[in-house]
């Protein structure tokens, strides 16, 4: 059966912004930020309101979009990837001349039309990792919160990527530094340790933007 595409569909907005990455390996890049509500987990430390957002239509998105600058355009969440008609979204964007970059949490497969793929697998949820997850990307970002090796071990075997990535978890205020940098040791440490992993923290907020 044919799919029915609506023509102006919309979307679960939460907000969008011009601003510059603050993480991963494309720290400082200037980008414009979709954040789509909803996700499909519920981790305790989440430092975004998912849950409140706006429902804007397509043409609406693209008209904001012509305010910004910014060629790149960052997709996340909330977890983009259960969002309802987002692949008539991302043609849209292709179509315009951005580049489309996607923050997702790993589990469902990432749309064709993205063109850098950061996965944020969620150590706290690894035992529906274990039974699905996406195969590859262009870079792996997990949060430190807990005991994280193991599941770090596993993420490297499941996800093949380019660059791989442990984050602090920031709680009630205070962030989990030492023990990210005592992880990250013990990672890089390994006799056999089949690839390298370096600290990713949250930049935007040190430097005051989005």
């Amino acid at each position: 059966m044919t799919e029915i595409r609506p023509e102006n569909p919309a979307y679960r907005i939460v907000e969008i912004f011009e601003s510059l990455q603050g993480e991963g390996s494309n720290t400082g890049m200037p980008a414009v930020f979709i954040r789509l509500g909803k996700c499909n987990l519920a981790c305790a430390w989440c430092d975004t309101d998912y849950l409140t957002f706006k429902t804007v239509s397509l043409q609406d998105i693209l008209g904001r979009l012509k305010h910004y600058s910014a060629r790149n355009v960052i997709i996340t969440g909330g977890e983009p990837t259960i969002q309802p008609h987002l692949g008539i979204l991302l043609d849209a964007l292709k179509s315009a001349g951005y580049r489309l970059f996607i923050e997702t949490n790993g589990l469902n497969p990432v749309p064709p039309q993205i063109d850098y793929t950061a996965a944020s697998p969620k150590a706290c949820y690894a035992a529906k990792y274990e039974q699905q997850c996406i195969e590859k990307a262009d870079e792996v970002r997990i949060v430190a919160d807990g005991d994280v090796l193991a599941f770090c071990t596993a993420m490297e075997q499941k996800i093949r990527a380019k660059h791989y990535y442990l984050s602090p978890c920031e709680q009630n205020g205070r962030m989990n530094i030492y023990d990210t940098i005592r992880q990250i040791g013990l990672l890089n440490n390994r006799p056999d340790a089949p690839v390298h992993w370096q600290l990713s923290v949250q930049a935007h907020k040190w430097a005051g933007i989005e």
